[in-house]
């Protein structure tokens, strides 16, 4: 004789079973985790991402990555190799091997010749035994158009009917070689930008009243593992015309920067920058004209006291 439940047994049974198998979920979150969310400042992995292609007058294409560092605070430094690679061809193909927190959109692209057809780039990236992989390829829905990063990059309001023609800007190092320089010492680096004076600069915004008794919209429900800064987009929009922004592309301690934007004067942009420890660097400075970005590189070379 099969034993008889009440309804009341039922489900004190099934969410005692829900409750066991959200205890027992492989991923190793708690059920608190898993449904409202942890922000994680520490020990996650770094997914490459593939954000698109881009054709080039010539004819020949360019493949365009970000990343996604699932952590709200660490920075890892994966260094190119088995860890950090392309495939097929060299393995080396100028991508970063400092990783910014969270996501980082449109920070690279890997120029491949006209006749790539259905081929396909792979950028791998290993870190505690994590490995994931982004495909490159020249599917015609992923082309990037600047609607494209108007839209992702939250917009100046452009579009393909009234927007006046966009070019990208231009930003090279005023160095040419190699930049010596001592740890905990500033040393100034100087780059030349230049645009074409598109988007125009949006007119300040005046909120209104309502906006100003309602205030920015809720975040959603995080739990924080601890109080701290979140880091977020290392190259935010521009809305004052031409701005640089210095990054840590390569290099193996911190560097900070004094300023870390800048708005373009006279067709210059100059900082000062201060490393940690010795060691060589690769500093990556990003002209951003509010929709369109290009970056531009300089070596350090820093040595002790």
């Amino acid at each position: 004789m099969k034993p008889y439940l009440t309804g009341m047994t039922r489900v004190v049974l099934a969410m005692t079973i829900a409750l066991v198998v959200l205890v027992m979920h492989p991923s190793g979150q708690s059920p608190v985790q898993q449904m409202v969310g942890v922000r994680h400042y520490s020990g996650e992995n770094v997914a490459p991402v593939f954000e698109g292609w881009e054709k080039n007058t010539d004819g020949s294409f360019n493949l365009v990555f970000g990343y996604l560092n699932r952590n709200y605070e660490e920075e890892p430094e994966i260094p190119v190799g088995a860890a950090n690679s392309f495939s097929p061809g060299p393995a080396d193909r100028g991508q970063p091997t400092h990783f910014y927190p969270r996501r980082q959109q449109f920070m690279f692209k890997v120029h491949v010749p006209a006749d790539f057809g259905k081929q396909e780039l792979v950028w791998t990236l290993t870190r505690d035994g994590r490995t994931e992989k982004a495909v490159a390829h020249l599917a015609l829905e992923w082309e990037l158009t600047e609607i494209v990063y108007s839209q992702n990059r939250a917009g100046l309001n452009r579009d393909s009917v009234t927007a006046k023609p966009n070019l990208p800007p231009t930003i090279t190092a005023d160095s040419k070689t190699p930049i010596a320089a001592v740890a905990t010492t500033p040393v100034t680096l100087s780059f030349s930008a230049s645009d074409d004076g598109q988007p125009a600069v949006p007119a300040p915004r005046t909120p209104n009243a309502a906006a100003r008794r309602s205030g920015p919209p809720p975040e959603p429900a995080l739990i924080n593992i601890r109080q701290g800064p979140v880091q977020q987009q290392i190259i935010k929009p521009s809305r004052q015309g031409l701005t640089v922004t210095w990054t840590l592309w390569r290099g193996v301690g911190k560097v900070t920067f004094n300023p870390p934007t800048i708005v373009v004067k006279d067709g210059k942009a100059t900082t000062e920058a201060t490393f940690s420890t010795p060691g060589m660097y690769v500093i990556r400075a990003f002209a951003d004209d509010g929709v369109l970005l290009e970056g531009g590189d300089v070596t350090v070379t820093v040595s002790g006291r």
